[in-house]
């Protein structure tokens, strides 16, 4: 399934924290019956505050976006005002903003889409996927010195990806129904033709040669559209890591984080990545998109099947050295520890369903813990 293989390491890094950005987009829902509401504008019109409230590409999404932080408490404190500012703004106009994947009742299709000429572009160019837009995921953000340190941390990457999705899923409902998956969000955004995991670069130059063939065939108008599950960031001097559902708590975007900066780290000191081939790759994001850590995973060394949990303690024992470094690895071990406790963001949705068979209670329980 794998090969142990390395690129040559970039220039030397500093052996401070590497920085860190994370941002969560969130749906608006309506107070009283869960629905989706397309109030963004109202919402974000008269904000006037520091942080970075933003609208995202379809009116029933808003997002928030953290400074550069250099250690986990940063993240945290930067996410509880978001989220906080974000619900507040939200009660003003009737509505709620929950952490959650998909929409669990739904919405229009087409989503209503923001009043910007790029998007009206984009539905005009990619017809009916626009449709499936109405997902909210989790980005983080690594600082880089240069592009061939980015690469490098994209190669790395690639391995985990499945694990961090597994993590982080949190969409078993959609249009009113269970869709069987755990993470339906990571579905509804794989027919995007830039959209998956990333390819094996041999260097920054290889990277631009394959998000050249996206634009010059018309799979992505310009750089941002570049939507692989890693790519480099067409704004800032950072690789970019999309595949996670919005995580359900503040506590388990923080825990993405530290991970996704420790496998970075890991990458910058010089240890090996496993080139995963893109078939087998696929395979276990589809799986991962499935069982999340409810079921079973494929071990990414030996391309077997073991318990999701097993593939999440190799994580951890592969970025050990590097959370030990940054003071994170209490940190990471004891929400980890919570998630398999409490389960997932997808496992607690499924389970405030049964209470009652209702999935307004799975709404009023995203909306209190969001």
């Amino acid at each position: 399934m794998s090969e142990v293989t390395a690129l040559p390491l970039p220039r030397v890094v500093s052996d401070l924290p590497l920085s860190v950005g994370v941002e969560e987009e969130f749906l608006l829902v309506d107070a009283d019956t869960g629905t989706l509401m397309p109030l963004a504008p109202a919402v974000l019109g008269g904000v006037r505050s520091a942080l970075d409230l933003q609208q995202e590409m379809t009116l029933y999404q808003v997002e928030s976006a953290t400074p550069v932080c250099r250690t986990m408490a940063e993240v945290k404190a930067q996410l509880l005002a978001a989220r906080g500012a974000l619900a507040a703004l939200a009660s003003g106009h009737g509505a709620r903003i929950v952490a959650t994947g998909t929409p669990v009742f739904g919405g229009d299709r087409p989503p209503p889409l923001a009043d910007d000429d790029r998007y009206r572009t984009i539905a005009a160019e990619y017809g009916t996927l626009i449709d499936g837009l109405t997902i909210c995921g989790c980005h983080v953000h690594i600082g880089i010195p240069d592009e061939e340190t980015g690469v490098l941390v994209s190669n790395h990457l690639r391995q985990w990806l499945p694990a961090l999705l597994a993590i982080s899923a949190n969409s078993p409902f959609a249009e009113g129904r269970d869709t069987g998956y755990a993470s339906s969000r990571y579905l509804a955004w794989s027919p995007w033709p830039s959209a998956g995991p990333p390819p094996w670069f041999e260097s920054a130059e290889d990277y631009h040669r394959h998000t050249g063939v996206l634009r010059t065939a018309g799979a992505a108008l310009d750089a941002a559209m570049v939507y692989w599950d890693v790519r480099l960031s067409a704004r800032h001097p950072t690789v970019e890591l999309r595949v996670c559902d919005v995580a359900a708590t503040v506590d388990e975007a923080v825990v993405l984080a530290a991970l996704v900066r420790a496998i970075a780290r890991t990458a910058m000191d010089g240890r090996p990545a496993h080139r995963v081939s893109d078939l087998a790759l696929r395979t276990a994001l589809w799986r991962a998109a499935r069982d999340g850590l409810d079921g079973a995973a494929i071990e990414p060394h030996t391309g077997r099947l073991v318990p999701a949990v097993d593939v999440v303690r190799s994580l951890v024992d592969w970025t050990r050295s590097a959370l030990r470094s940054a003071g994170d690895e209490d940190l990471v071990l004891d929400g980890l520890d919570r998630v398999l406790l409490d389960g997932t963001g997808a496992a607690r949705q499924r389970r405030a369903y049964r209470r009652r068979g209702s999935l307004l209670d799975v709404v009023e329980m995203l909306v209190a813990q969001t």
